[in-house]
Parts: structure tokens; sequence; C-alpha cells
């Protein structure tokens, strides 16, 4: 069966015996690695696209069991930066040569739709050669339509696992798999450039569960997709978990390129955090996006999702100079510019 490495993408659906090969099956997996590579170089070169992270507030109304700033966890700490604050990490990230900003927060019922709408609006009108990502989580059709007519970009909406009885082990009855599902089809129907993923190695997760993931990408068709391993917060249900592996997260990385030859793929922080090259290894492996953290320094301890999260110490500055060497070293190139979907460039 590794000659299906060579046949990769293929234009059919795989069986469940070829996905499982692939998954957990004894290969080498470097010929995987190599292969990916080879596509993502075939539509995207050597070029690396940097976006400039601002995590906008730690408080959430949910409760998601693996997640650091859960509702229920009275030990996290919880910030919100201004709209004076998120305009300086903008102004600064432009300077250090960012198109793209990704405005990250918890589900905070703070953030309300004008509210969004009046940031968005203020960085489009003040960078209108930048896109604008937004990753608020799951919110009324109505919202997601106001603020991609304000000029947002893009939407990032991790489904986290494509398997209803996996994520109902994950999340609170309230938060359900038929709505995290509607949302992303509302933002691919608007006209978002759209990002789904999934956590490699997380509680309760099977190879059937990987497999579901894979076809539910093959079928959905997003144009980005967020691929990290899972990694256990102190404060959470799932303090004592086993964090996925680095092989595990690769080669769902790849399998994901492979899958969607277009997409685009970030190499994650936590890759980086369970292993000092993660992020490398990660471009190695197909795919084609950092993020490099603007958020303030004072603040970035408190975003914290899961344990030991690297670069929350480094100014910007540092951080993007940091980032820029890694990404040399592995062999590709910083690109200037949005960085869009190839099929989706203006």
């Amino acid at each position: 069966m590794t000659d299906l490495i060579d046949s990769l993408p293929a234009d059919r659906d795989l069986t469940d015996d070829e996905w499982r090969f692939l998954i957990e099956g004894e290969y080498d997996r470097q010929r995987l690695f190599d292969r990916a590579d080879r596509v993502r170089r075939q539509y995207y070169g050597t070029d690396v696209y940097i976006r400039g992270l601002i995590e906008i507030s730690s408080f959430c109304r949910n409760d998601c069991l693996y997640c650091g700033i859960r509702r229920s966890n009275a030990k996290a700490e919880r910030y919100r930066l201004s709209k004076e604050e998120i305009y300086a990490c903008c102004a600064q990230g432009y300077e250090l040569g960012f198109r793209t900003f990704v405005l990250q927060g918890g589900e905070d019922a703070y953030h309300t739709t004008e509210w969004v709408e009046e940031i968005v609006c203020g960085i489009k009108e003040k960078y209108p050669d930048c896109a604008v990502t937004l990753s608020l989580g799951e919110r009324p059709r109505e919202d997601y339509e106001i603020w991609y007519k304000a000029g947002a970009d893009r939407y990032l909406l991790r489904h986290e696992t494509a398997s209803c009885s996996h994520y109902e082990k994950l999340h609170p009855p309230e938060q359900t798999f038929a709505h995290r599902m509607e949302c992303l089809r509302n933002l691919k129907e608007i006209g978002y450039q759209t990002g789904a993923g999934f956590m490699v190695g997380s509680p309760f997760q099977g190879t059937g569960d990987l497999i579901a993931d894979m076809r539910f990408l093959r079928e959905f068709q997003p144009h980005m997709v967020g691929i990290g391993p899972f990694i256990p917060h102190h404060d959470t249900p799932f303090s004592n978990g086993s964090p996925g592996t680095l092989e595990q997260t690769l080669t769902m990385v790849a399998l994901t390129r492979l899958t969607l030859p277009h997409a685009l793929i970030p190499s994650t922080t936590a890759l980086g955090t369970i292993h000092p090259e993660g992020r490398e290894l990660g471009l190695k492996a197909g795919a084609n996006v950092v993020m490099s953290n603007l958020s303030p320094v004072a603040v970035r301890g408190q975003y914290s999702l899961y344990d030991n999260k690297i670069c929350i110490g480094e100014e910007a500055a540092e951080c993007i100079e940091c980032m820029k060497r890694r990404v040399m070293a592995a062999g590709y190139q910083v690109a200037v510019g949005r960085g869009d979907h190839v099929r989706m460039r203006q």
C-alpha cells in the first residue's frame, strides 16, 4: 500500500483501509512528508505567509472540556483588549510587515456585533492592503454577514472533530456538533475564506475519528485548515490527558495537504510547543502559514488555552525576526503580502 503515497492527491475518496494505513500504518513517514511538500511547492512554491495574531479576549461563554479559558475555570486570568489597544497592535504589525491581522478570542459577550463591525471597519480603512481574519467562535449568520460586509476577509472556526459522538465527549451538551457545522456552512456561503481544523490526539480520539476529519475536509473544501496536537491544560477535566504526538500531527498535516492541495495550512504554535523544531517540521510536511503574536506581552500568558505555550514573553519585533529565521532555516521564504488562498486572489 506504500504506492498509495505516490498517487496522492487522489481523485477518488480513499477506502477506510487506505486511510487507516496512511494514518496509523507502519511505513516511512518521510516519504509522506516529502510528497506533501512537493504538492505545496507546486501551488505555493517556497512562500510561507506570516499572520499577525492579536488575542483580543480571554473571556469565554463556552465550557469546552479541553480549553484553559473555559467558562468553568475560575482560576483563569481574564482580560480584554480595548479598541485602542487592538489598533495599536495593528499599527505595530503593519510597520513590521504584516499584511494579515488575525483577531482571535473566546466567545465573549462583550464583543457585540457592532463592536466587532467597528473594529473591522477601522482596520480596513487604515490598512486597505491588509486582510482581516476573525476567529471569534459561533455566532448568528447575521453577525457573520455584517462583519463580511464591513470588510472581514477570512474566518477561522475549527470543527475540532468531524465525528458527532467524539464532539459530544469534548463539549458540554449545550454546544452541539450540528450548530458548529451550520456555522461553518454559513461562513462559506457568505463568501469568507473559511478555515476549519482539528486537534490530533485529543481524548477519546480514535483512527476512525481522524478518517472522519479527512472525509469532512474533502467534502467541505475549506480554504484554511488549522491542525495542532492536543495539549492538556492543568485546570481542565482533561488535565491528565496525554498530548498528541509530533508524528501523529505531522502525518495529519501532510494528509491534509494531499487532500486539499490548494489549502492554507498553518504550522501551529502548538507544534512548536511539543517540539523545539515543530513549526519547521510542520512546514516540511506541507504547511505554508505561520502565526506571529502581536498581542501585548503583558496579557499573552493569560490567553492560556493549553500548558507551556511558547513565545509568550517575546516582543512582536523579536517574535517576527525569530520566525523569519526559522522559516529560512527550514528552506522556505517569508512572503510579503496578504497571502490569500491561491483560488481567491484578487
